[in-house]
This record gives structure tokens, sequence and C-alpha cells, in this order.
């Protein structure tokens, strides 16, 4: 899978931009502030239909401008297919084969991207929550119907919590509307957690043995999910929503005395362990970084066992954040395989063969250039 062309318009710093691009690995150089991880970012955009970079999808429209446009033709299994995306203030518009998509999730997956940026180093040591947005951006890309029941788990959970905060406040003393809210709410933390499972069981296999070849066998990697609702692997789908039913029973005065949905998906982490012990807290920052890595590159092959074609990488100045030997084995393992994106402000210092071959490429001012 790779990109053949881009086209820009009004997005963030650039006025327009119409780029073919090529199989390989492309190298986009430039002062900070010139609009190198805006460029990284639109690719993003087109495949996830939002920004990695934040939630509030009017940032992206260049300024005094009514709206942004991304297009781009992607080439997959010996086929084109052209993807656009509309942002406006009214909204947000997906196209795929110039065909409007109802919903997101029916137009998510239609392109794969692995965006590995330094600020992802803190999948390893950052909050919970960096580590949720990772599972769900990741088990999105491959499955629909995993992004469509989170979709509606957030919203449920919205409701539920609004309704929480009335319960706690005395103004609405009916609890029956919050028994209702409570099914729904398990019946799609049962499924989603369940898919979380069977991706991490994938996602291991492949990172566990990526890691043992960087640390040349000496550590072992492995990863837990810990549920705030004691749910595990080995439950089925009845046994889950049997136990959610129990732990909401039990902490429902809990709940309505702080006003928030205490148990569920959204409180739930994931434990990284190197030789058996928690990389977080005990690991040192190479052994985080080098987990890390092992993830991102663990994506990269998970995605092509999932769908039969690798996916685009981006890559946001990450290359900077890694050691010499790290930098290598990155550039080593997508070499020849996967359409990859690099942004830097130099590439003095970095000598790879993978680099001899790249395309390389000037950002000034929203606006790029071939070298």
């Amino acid at each position: 899978m790779h990109i053949q062309e881009i086209q820009l318009k009004n997005f963030r710093n650039y006025d327009q931009l119409s780029m073919p691009l090529a199989d390989g690995i492309h190298v986009i150089i430039g002062e900070n502030a010139q609009g190198k991880t805006n460029f990284l970012e639109a690719i993003y955009v087109l495949a996830m239909a939002k920004s990695h970079r934040t939630a509030n999808d009017k940032e992206l429209i260049q300024w005094e401008k009514d709206y942004a446009k991304i297009e781009g033709r992607v080439y997959k299994q010996h086929s084109r297919l052209p993807l656009e995306i509309i942002i406006s203030k009214k909204g947000k518009i997906a196209k795929c084969n110039h065909l409007e998509q109802r919903r997101l999730s029916q137009y998510v997956g239609n392109m794969n991207v692995v965006l590995f940026a330094p600020e992802d180093l803190n999948i390893v040591k950052g909050s919970p929550l960096v580590r949720r947005r990772f599972l769900d951006m990741e088990i999105g890309q491959i499955s629909p119907v995993y992004l469509y029941e989170i979709s509606q788990y957030q919203k449920i959970l919205r409701q539920r919590n609004q309704y929480l905060k009335m319960l706690q406040g005395k103004r609405q003393a009916d609890g029956h509307l919050l028994e209702i809210y409570t099914e729904q709410l398990i019946q799609l933390a049962a499924k989603v957690v369940r898919r979380r499972f069977e991706f991490l069981q994938s996602l291991e296999k492949w990172a566990t043995d990526i890691h043992s070849s960087i640390t040349s066998g000496k550590e072992r990697l492995t990863i837990r999910y810990c549920s705030s609702a004691d749910v595990s692997e080995e439950d089925d789908l009845t046994t889950m929503i049997n136990k959610y039913q129990e732990k909401f029973e039990k902490g429902k005065n809990k709940e309505i005395e702080r006003g928030s949905t205490l148990y569920g998906p959204h409180r739930d982490d994931l434990i990284f362990c190197v030789n058996g012990r928690e990389v977080q807290t005990y690991g040192s920052q190479g052994q985080q970084r080098t987990a890390a890595l092992s993830l991102k590159l663990a994506e990269i092959d998970l995605i092509r066992s999932e769908i039969g074609e690798y996916p685009v990488l981006l890559l946001d100045d990450v290359l900077s954040e890694l050691d010499d030997f790290r930098k290598s084995l990155l550039l080593t393992t997508i070499s020849g395989k996967v359409q990859t994106f690099i942004t830097a402000t130099g590439i003095d210092g970095i000598d790879h063969q993978a680099l001899k071959d790249a395309y390389f490429f000037i950002v000034s001012n929203g606006k790029i250039a071939r070298e």
C-alpha cells in the first residue's frame, strides 16, 4: 500500500499543494514551524479522518479560510483508490472513491498508517489515557466494527456521566434511567474489551520477537491488560457481562457520590513488563524506548498480517530521539518494504543505506520542493 499523490488546500500553513509520491522513503527536511509535521498530519488525517495533534478540527483550517481539503490517491491491492477529507466550520465530509461515507467508521481503514512521533515514547511511560488512545486508534484501523462500538460506548458514557452528576446533585431522583444506561454501557464494554484482548494477543506476539531481536535475546517483553472491572482474557462475552453487572451493582453508590462512571474500558490500562518487571516503573529510559519502538514495529507487521499489505509509516522527527543502534534497526526494518515519510531538521550523522535510495524534499513556509 502506498500513496501515489496528495493534494492539500487551506490545510494548516499550506495554501495549496499537489505532490506526486513514490513507493519508498521520503525525507522531509526543514526548520521548525515550516510545515514538516503539518504535512505528516495531513496524511494521518486522510487515513484516520481525525488529527493526532488536536481534537478540534477547526484548527486544521487555514486562518480566515472557510474549509480545508485533503485529497489522496492510494494504491492498494493492485487498484487505485481516491480518498478525500473536507473540513469546514459546519463539520467534516469523508469520501472514498468519490462517494461520501455516512459514518467515519465506514471510511477509516481504507488507508492504513502507523505514526511514530517523539510523544509516542510516552506509550510506555506516559498516562493510561495515552495507552488507551493507542489501542483505540490502532484497532480502529483494522476493525471498523470496533471503531463503531467504541464511539457508541463513548456516547453512552457521556450520557451516563451526565446523569450521575444529576443524581449526585439530587436534581434527579429516578434511578431507572441509570439502569438503562448501565446495561447499554455493559454490552458495549464487553465487546470493546474482548476485541482489545484479541488485538493485544497479536501485538504481543510480534512485539516480543522484535524486542528479543533488539536486545539480542537478553530481554523478553510482555503486555498485560489491566481491567478496572477484573475481566480477563480467558472470559467469554457472557462472563464479562456478568462481571461488569456485579461491579456496577456493588459500586452504584460510589459512582453517584462521585458523579462519574468508575468502571469500563475508559478506565483500563496496559502494563508492559521486561523480564517480568514493570518497565513503566522500574525500567531504564533505554528499556522504555526499546519497548515503544518494538510496539511500533510490531504494528507494521500486525497490520500486514491482518490486511495483507504494509501500512504507510510516518516518522515525525523521531530519528533524533533514538540512539544510533535503534535508529539503524528502524531503518533496516522498513527499507524496501514500507512507504515511509520521515521529517527532520537535517540528517547529518545518519549514515544508512536506506537513506541513500530515499527521496529528499525541502519544506519552507508551507511549500515543499524536491531537493
